[in-house]
Formats: C-alpha cells, sequence, structure tokens
C-alpha cells in the first residue's frame, strides 16, 4: 500500500516493489498530482513493469556509451563514424537529457538545429538511426533501459550523389593521377569496392594462380565475405603492384611502403585535369555498377562483386545516363512496325484491300 507525505510544501509517493520501498517527489504542491502519480505508479507495479522512477535514473550519456560499445563489442569497422556522429552531433543536443524526456517532439527539435547548421537529410538521417539504434539497445537491456522507444521521424533523402564516369572520362582521370594511384582507381573502376576496402587489400587476399581476390566477412562494411574473379587488365595491375611491393607492407596498393591515406589533393588535381569538376571517388563504384548492369552482368552476382547488402542501395547506384536513354529509343524504334505517326494514330504502310460483292 502507497502513501503520500509533504517535505516542505512538495509531496512525495512511498510504494513497494518486490518488497523494496520506492520514494519519489512529484516536483508538485498539489495533492492531486501526487494521488495521479502513486495510482500511475502502483499500476505499472500491478502490471509487471518497472516504476517510472527507475527510467528517470536514465540519461542519454549511458545509452551513447552502450551504443558505441555494441560497435566495438561486434568489431563494426565504421565505429570511427559512429564515434563522430555522437561525440559531434548527438551528445551536444541529448547529453544529459533523461530518457524519459527525449520525446519525439525533442526529436523534431534536433532536426531542425541540424538542418539550421546546413546538414544534408542522408547526414541527419544516419544520425537519427544512431539514436534510434541506440534506443533499441536500451530497450533490449534486462532489465530495460527505456519504458520505449520514442518514434524517431526520417526525412525524406532528395540529395542522393548521381555521379559517374564514362569510359573516357575515368582515363583522363586515370592518366592525370600519381603513378601509385592508377593502379587503385582502375580497380575500384572496375570491382566496385569502397575506398577504404581496396586501400586495406593486403597480399594475403590474393591468388595470382587462380586470379582471385577474397575479403573475409570482418573485413567488409556489410560483413559479408567477397570474392572477385580478376579480369586481364585487373591481373595486370596486380602484377605491376607485385613488381612494385616493398618488404615488409602487406598492402597491395601503397605508397613508398606505406598504406595509402587521404589523397583529396592528388584526386582534386586530377579532376580539374580532367574536367570533371565535383566528381568523388565514391562515384567508381556507380560507375562499376552501372557497367556491370549493361554488360548483362545479373544483378545478384553485380551485388555480390560490389558489395552490396541490399537491393535499395544497388537500385540508386544503377544509374540511368542521357545515352541510356538514347539508346532505349533507339531499340524501341527497332522493335515497332514501320509506319508514319499523326496525332495519336498510327498509320501502317498497307496493300490495297480488293472489294467483292
Amino acid at each position: 500500500m502507497g502513501m503520500i507525505y509533504q517535505r516542505g510544501n512538495i509531496y512525495w509517493i512511498k510504494y513497494y516493489r518486490n518488497g523494496k520501498p520506492y520514494r519519489e517527489s512529484t516536483r508538485s504542491t498539489k495533492e492531486s498530482d501526487a494521488k495521479r502519480l502513486l495510482k500511475k505508479r502502483e499500476g505499472e507495479i500491478s502490471e509487471g513493469k518497472l516504476p517510472g522512477v527507475y527510467y528517470d535514473k536514465v540519461r542519454f550519456d549511458e545509452l551513447a556509451t552502450d551504443y558505441l560499445n555494441d560497435y566495438r563489442i561486434n568489431g563494426k569497422s565504421t565505429l570511427n563514424k559512429a564515434e563522430r556522429i555522437v561525440k559531434l552531433h548527438l551528445e551536444p543536443f541529448f547529453g544529459g537529457y533523461r530518457v524519459t524526456n527525449i520525446t519525439t517532439a525533442l526529436v523534431r527539435e534536433y532536426i531542425a538545429q541540424r538542418m539550421e547548421a546546413g546538414a544534408a537529410n542522408a547526414t541527419i538521417n544516419r544520425e537519427l538511426a544512431a539514436l534510434k539504434r541506440a534506443f533499441n539497445l536500451a530497450s533490449q537491456c534486462t532489465p530495460p533501459k527505456v519504458p520505449q522507444v520514442p518514434h524517431i521521424p526520417m526525412l525524406k533523402e532528395n540529395n542522393t550523389r548521381k555521379g559517374f564516369l564514362e569510359h573516357d572520362q575515368f582515363l583522363a582521370l586515370r592518366n592525370a593521377l600519381p603513378e601509385h594511384l592508377q593502379g587503385l582507381v582502375t580497380f575500384g573502376y572496375k570491382t566496385g569496392w569502397r575506398l577504404g576496402e581496396i586501400t586495406g587489400l593486403t597480399w594475403d587476399r590474393v591468388d595470382m594462380v587462380q586470379g582471385i581476390v577474397r575479403l573475409e566477412a570482418g573485413e567488409t562494411k556489410n560483413n559479408q565475405a567477397r570474392t572477385v574473379y580478376l579480369d586481364d587488365e585487373l591481373k595486370a595491375v596486380l602484377r605491376n603492384q607485385f613488381v612494385k611491393r616493398h618488404l615488409g607492407c602487406p598492402y597491395v596498393f601503397h605508397r613508398e611502403g606505406k598504406k595509402v591515406g587521404r589523397f583529396d589533393k592528388a584526386w582534386n588535381t586530377a579532376c580539374a585535369t580532367a574536367t570533371l569538376h565535383g566528381a568523388i571517388f565514391h562515384d567508381l563504384r556507380r560507375t562499376a555498377v552501372r557497367n556491370m548492369t549493361r554488360a548483362g552482368v545479373p544483378e545478384r552476382v553485380a551485388m555480390m562483386i560490389s558489395g552490396h547488402k541490399t537491393r535499395s542501395v544497388f537500385d540508386r547506384y544503377n544509374i540511368v545516363s542521357a545515352e541510356d536513354l538514347k539508346q532505349a529509343a533507339a531499340k524501341l524504334q527497332a522493335y515497332l512496325p514501320t509506319g508514319t505517326v499523326t496525332g495519336t494514330t498510327t498509320k501502317k504502310e498497307a496493300s490495297p484491300i480488293r472489294l467483292t460483292s
């Protein structure tokens, strides 16, 4: 049986769960508020739920720590990105908040603030996904750390990049890059691998006899193993890299025996030389997907080569260009019967019709 009492002008309530007493301030000077809160807490306990006062002790900072620990425990390769999202954006806004006070309305305030700061919808969505994941992990704890996961609205992503390179553009770009990057971009152009997967490729993953390159499950973003058979050009690229390897350097693509790091300046200079302003390395990934589908490679096989796990992202990369549309019109013209079109009616060439009585 619970009870209501006062400390100064503030009403407090006392109730029991499994024989353990709980005392909670109502933060109100009204007895009616105390009665209402006591009834609520006793209802929660009768339903087998933890009393709300337990959740009031949990703050966002604890959820953020658990979220990053989940990345570390599972060895996720995107830990650095997750840490940036938490430290630079989520913690400055939600840090110190009780989880019970993080509502949909508060999340919308966060979205508005990030939009005012000029963040793209896709960027904000990645941050919201991290917030949602943190709450889901908290709800899966025993006992749970949150009473419920708040609705977290996602934004429409209308800023998807659609860059890709035609073959002559790629050749111009590759020729303008330093020699140690030319094989690397060729590998990206042919396979659609992510930059980190290429720069992290080591010789123990290469079988020159079979012409195969393998990545183990823990070495890819989607945690799925991948095997790629090399065509003649890629075999030549890797043979050239093998000749240029440095003793003690395990990486296939390197710069003077060290792993290739960021090369923004060299890339931007090459793009300017090749008149490809605004191109980014990820455009090679999109291009590889489009080239494979154009060449008739089954989509499932192309996804295995490039490392796409979901169709939605793969379809975004399978970009249609003006040349694709032009070829479609030509194929349609070749397929349909020859005729002249007037208004909406097609008049075909016809043989004279003989009428008989």
